[in-house]
């Protein structure tokens, strides 16, 4: 993927600085986040050329050549008209995390502040937004033998094995992991199993701290109008073909990148557990459930600034008004 070297030295004994020799006055990470079907990407690519810069995707989905329609992509205009990494940038069959996202996204970071001043990291990934700006703790590296032993389990017994086998192995954590999400739960099981105790013991161990700004944009809509916007979006994505590229996509369908709303309805379908009117349905229902999961997210995120995403000359007016604060509080030091 994109990359660049990582430099880091000791800030404190909780805290690790990347990127020393960035200037935290002149560089500003701006951070566009929100629910699916909100609008992220066309004000993300509108602040992208008011402000003559690049967009980073944090969004999870978007990183799989395989899964277009499914993922509502930035359209052909939009990446022609700014320039988007992280983007058809891995296969399905690529095993990739948040953690790995988030230092390859600020090496990134690194290589395109020698050029821009401020730059916009876009999506509706939370974990993969919390890896960029506070960092991931010291996990220890999982022996490949253990990661395909609990892979292989999951793929061949389901999800119900992996909550077995954590369950009994991790009791009292089990109720403080999402044990709905099969890859969290991949990855608990296996640090359990290499180390012999619980993820939770390798967490909260450090934060990164950056030497650039980071502002933080939320767009929200009101709770109807953003409802209606997800069901059009996916009867649009329905009308595009997203059933032909579910089927295409089921023979992988316990890849850890389709574990996703949208796809697992209708492998479900496939199975013959529900007709398509109930797989339509449930594609519908689950997508909003998926936005009121991500408000939620980042709602606890007390520095998120929220806009509509019709307030686009807002928005800019709030970077602008950091941009000329900091450089106020910069030329008061020199």
């Amino acid at each position: 993927m994109q990359g660049a070297t990582i430099w880091a030295h000791s800030f404190t004994s909780d805290r690790f600085l990347i990127f020393p020799e960035l200037e935290k006055e002149t560089h500003t990470l701006v951070v566009v986040a929100g629910p699916t079907a909100v609008g992220k990407t066309a004000v993300a690519v509108q602040l992208a050329e008011v402000f003559s810069t690049e967009i980073i995707s944090a969004d999870a989905r978007q990183f799989y050549r395989e899964t277009t329609i499914g993922t509502a992509k930035p359209s052909a205009n939009e990446m022609n008209r700014v320039p988007h990494h992280f983007i058809n940038t891995l296969s399905i069959h690529d095993d990739y995390d948040a953690a790995r996202f988030g230092l390859d996204a600020l090496a990134l970071i690194s290589e395109l502040f020698k050029k821009h001043s401020i730059v916009i990291l876009c999506g509706g990934s939370g974990l993969y937004i919390k890896a960029v700006i506070e960092g991931f703790d010291d996990i220890p590296e999982i022996p490949e033998n253990i990661t395909l032993h609990v892979r292989q389990g999951y793929e061949d017994q389901g999800l119900l094995w992996l909550q077995q086998q954590y369950a009994e192995l991790e009791a009292a954590h089990y109720n403080t992991i999402d044990h709905q999400n099969p890859h969290r739960l991949m990855r608990a099981l296996a640090v359990r199993l290499a180390t012999g105790m619980p993820i939770s013991s390798f967490q909260n161990q450090k934060r990164t701290a950056h030497p650039f700004s980071i502002l933080k944009v939320g767009l929200e809509l009101p709770r109807e109008t953003l409802y209606a916007r997800i069901d059009q979006r996916m009867d649009d994505m329905l009308n595009n073909g997203l059933f032909d590229e579910a089927q295409a996509l089921y023979p992988f369908k316990q890849r850890q990148a389709l574990q996703t709303v949208g796809y697992h309805e209708i492998f479900d379908f496939i199975d013959g557990l529900y007709e398509k009117d109930e797989a339509v349905r449930l594609l519908k229902r689950n997508s909003r459930r998926y936005a009121k999961r991500q408000l939620t997210w980042f709602k606890r995120d007390k520095e998120f600034h929220w806009y509509s995403p019709a307030d686009l000359m807002q928005i800019i007016a709030f970077i602008r008004d950091h941009q000329y604060q900091t450089q106020q509080e910069k030329d008061k030091h020199e």
